[in-house]
């Protein structure tokens, strides 16, 4: 639920120097996978907002994981980017990008932690199609992952690829990111985790869309149960209000 406005944006920054949305998805991870994913939230609300400026721009986004009864968790990533130049390729630029990943969870029946906080550096190259219908972006980050509790400090890295395509005369956007980076699991054993989360919207108005996001990740949800299980497709029903 998240990076989907970053590329558009930055890609409209000429046009505007700002924009954000507010997105309401009811997940139905929990009845697909009533054993593996049985306290996984009811309800995410995104918030994301985007701003440019001479030199670059500025993206963040905060998800609000929440139970019927309350909050369960918060996720946000803030990230920048420094202009660099326009490529030869047409509708090309490269940026330099640095970005801040953290958050914390809690238990259904009490308790709670941290993620393991992490900072990202490296560079993006972005694109655009002539009338802005398509736009993409990857990035190649170093990624350094900070001690917690028991976890050590490591490197790593991470491709990210972000993807915006509206069609149907503006009625329709598909769009979303995937996310490739090492992890490490609790014994120190290295493993590579994905995360994808392709969206698709009906735009019933300039504010309003509906629509639906699909969370399909690997090595990346450790099961409530115990289960050899490590891939999961977790499906959303969303409404989005662009401001």
């Amino acid at each position: 639920m998240r990076k989907t406005l970053f590329l558009f944006m930055l890609c409209m920054s000429a046009m505007t120097s700002q924009a954000q949305n507010l997105q309401l998805h009811y997940d139905f991870g929990r009845r697909i996978y009533p054993d593996e994913e049985k306290t996984r939230q009811n309800v995410t609300l995104t918030f994301e907002q985007f701003k440019a400026d001479k030199t670059g721009s500025w993206f963040w986004f905060i998800d609000l994981d929440m139970y019927s009864d309350g909050m369960k968790g918060a996720y946000t990533e803030i990230s920048r980017e420094f202009s660099l130049c326009q490529l030869p390729c047409k509708n090309h630029t490269l940026a330099a990008h640095v970005e801040y990943d953290g958050g914390m969870t809690t238990f259904k029946n009490g308790g709670g932690t941290r993620f393991q906080n992490a900072a990202l550096v490296g560079a993006a190259l972005n694109g655009h199609n002539g009338d802005f219908s398509a736009t993409w972006s990857v990035q190649a980050l170093y990624k350094q992952y900070f001690k917690y509790a028991t976890s050590k400090a490591y490197a790593s890295f991470q491709l990210t690829g972000v993807w915006g395509l509206t069609f149907a005369n503006g009625k329709a956007t598909c769009s979303g990111f995937v996310d490739l980076w090492r992890g490490e699991k609790a014994n120190g054993h290295g493993q590579l985790v994905v995360l994808a989360e392709p969206q698709l919207w009906y735009n019933a108005s300039k504010h309003v869309s509906i629509g639906t996001e699909v969370e399909l990740s690997n090595n990346f949800i450790y099961p409530e149960t115990l289960s050899d299980k490590t891939f999961y497709v977790n499906p959303t029903l969303a409404v989005k209000y662009n401001f």
